[in-house]
């Protein structure tokens, strides 16, 4: 009998829970060291095969650009691991209160990661490395648009973990993506935490799981060009972004909103660099094409400008990098005020940096709450008010917003996953890395006494030998020889060892205590003993 998909997808969503969960309980007892060696070799190999897993992602997907593809997983590999790799995520990783407190690293268990369409194998390859730094395993659901690049991707690193000493099984990713198999990883008992990234949809899912979740949604991005901004730089930092990798990035530029005294210039800039303002007529043909009810036609998503217009009706010059509108209004009147996820930007003109702010809000609160917003100025009076008062948790200044965002143009953490706090409905603002798949156990002494006596009350944690603390040498060192907690098992058997005994001249088996003394020489112990 040959099952249906979704059955398939839903027993191995299971399957690959249960094999994940079986390696991290071995990974967890890993030290520091042998942690570090694994992810390192992770991201080499990840990034050694980035021209191979970008082409494969451009031809999977129809999206996108190649050359763009290959910057996203480098910087997902590269750059995220020199991030991560001095990151402490075994033993003690702080002190606190002059040694009172101690902060021990402890991983979550299996990591459910969904992975979008947009960003497949960069994403993919940034959420295994940080789940496997800080000594969680990872099960991946891809789009189905994108599974087999995806697979690729985990593969490469996965093949790298094991041969590095990783245990087999840490990376999984299904091979047989539906619906109905990745709300079951969702809500598989294996599961410890999920990581969402993608549509608004998927967010919730991850959120209704009951599973402790990290949920990341929409940008819509705006981009204020404020009258002391040097527009020159403006106007090429916001067409490169909302061109890079044609749009897919979900902190891509989305609008442009221009200071009155700078319209003329922004716009004969704009023009100069590959950009083309559509009329009255190409707009109302291009706002069907991008949207049906103010959602993203995903026909359009990642497409170069060239390709759009001809979807919409209308021809422009073949070197034209990005279509621009002119709007007046934000909310379901004005379709291009959503995010387009495109070359595709509105462009809004406005008078003095607070009507600017407004409109930023506007934008934010239509589709974009809690993300990012890129403030181009010399003014630093204003660019703080924009920090303060703007409801985005990265407000980005004078770059360009859709890699900045992410960390690759600004001192941000570096990361594929960006969230968008309780604003945008998530319960993070940071960029996710590792530190955030970190649980931590607090080890805490009396500071305020009940009782006198004397008894131990803080550690000595600054003793150094051979450059190391003692201390934290001790823990990883018990951590190898798997002291502490038993492996989790439902029944315990112990060795029996035969040891020759001198009274008899047959050998006896006996039950070995301790570290290899048995019952006969217990018994010789205490006879003997005075």
């Amino acid at each position: 009998m040959t099952l249906d998909k979704d059955l398939l997808s839903i027993q191995e969503a299971r399957n690959l829970a249960a094999k994940a969960k079986e390696a991290q309980l071995e990974y967890q007892h890993f030290t520091q060291q042998q942690v570090d060696k694994i992810v390192k070799a992770m991201a080499e190999a990840g990034y050694n095969a980035s021209e191979k897993l970008a082409k494969m992602a451009c031809d999977e997907s129809g999206f996108g650009v190649y050359e763009d593809k290959i910057i996203k997983n480098q910087f997902s590999t590269k750059n995220v691991y020199e991030s991560i790799k001095n990151l402490k995520t075994v033993g003690i990783i702080a002190e606190e209160a002059n040694g009172k407190v101690l902060k021990i690293a402890a991983p979550m268990g299996v990591v459910c990661a969904l992975i979008p369409s947009t960003n497949p194998t960069s994403t993919a390859m940034f959420k295994a490395l940080i789940s496997l730094k800080s000594r969680n395993a990872i099960v991946a659901s891809p789009h189905p648009k994108t599974a087999k690049c995806m697979i690729e991707a985990l593969k490469i690193l996965s093949d790298a973990a094991e041969r590095a000493g990783a245990p087999k099984g840490l990376i999984q990713c299904m091979s047989e993506p539906t619906i109905e198999g990745t709300d079951a990883l969702m809500h598989d008992k294996n599961i410890a935490i999920i990581l969402a990234t993608g549509s608004t949809q998927i967010v919730k899912a991850a959120y209704s799981s009951g599973k402790p979740a990290y949920g990341v949604g929409p940008g819509n991005v705006p981009a204020f060009i404020e009258r002391t901004a040097n527009y020159q730089k403006a106007v090429a930092d916001i067409v490169y972004g909302t061109t890079f990798d044609n749009g897919t990035l979900c902190s891509s530029e989305q609008s442009m909103i221009v200071d009155i005294p700078l319209k003329e210039k922004v716009i004969e800039e704009s023009l100069s660099q590959g950009c083309y303002f559509v009329n009255a007529e190409e707009k109302e043909k291009l706002a069907r094409a991008i949207q049906t009810n103010l959602k993203i036609n995903p026909d359009i998503v990642g497409k170069p400008a060239s390709f759009i217009a001809n979807c919409a009706g209308f021809s422009v010059p073949e070197n034209t990098k990005v279509l621009i509108a002119e709007c007046n209004e934000v909310g379901k009147s004005e379709p291009f005020s959503i995010e387009k996820l495109s070359p595709v930007l509105s462009f809004y003109v406005v008078d003095g940096w607070l009507e600017g702010c407004h409109r930023c809000i506007d934008l934010l609160q239509f589709g974009g709450m809690g993300h990012t917003m890129v403030i181009h100025s010399n003014d630093e009076p204003i660019i703080m008010k924009f920090a303060l008062e703007k409801p985005a948790f990265r407000i980005l200044v004078n770059t360009v917003a859709s890699i900045g965002a992410i960390g690759y143009t600004t001192a941000l953490e570096p990361s594929m996953t960006l969230g968008p706090g309780t604003w945008g409905g998530s319960i993070i603002s940071d960029n996710v890395s590792a530190k955030h798949l970190l649980n931590i156990k607090s080890l805490a002494f009396e500071t305020n006494p009940i009782n006198k006596g004397k008894s131990v009350d803080k550690f000595e944690t600054q003793k150094y030998k051979d450059g190391k603390d003692w201390f934290i040498k001790e823990i990883e060192e018990r951590l190898r020889e798997r002291a502490g907690n038993l492996p989790l098992k439902d029944v315990y058997t112990y060795p029996e060892i035969e040891k020759p005994i001198e009274e008899k001249s047959e050998t006896v088996k006996s039950v070995a205590y301790g570290s290899g003394i048995t019952e006969e020489e217990i018994k010789k112990i205490i006879k003997e003993f005075k």
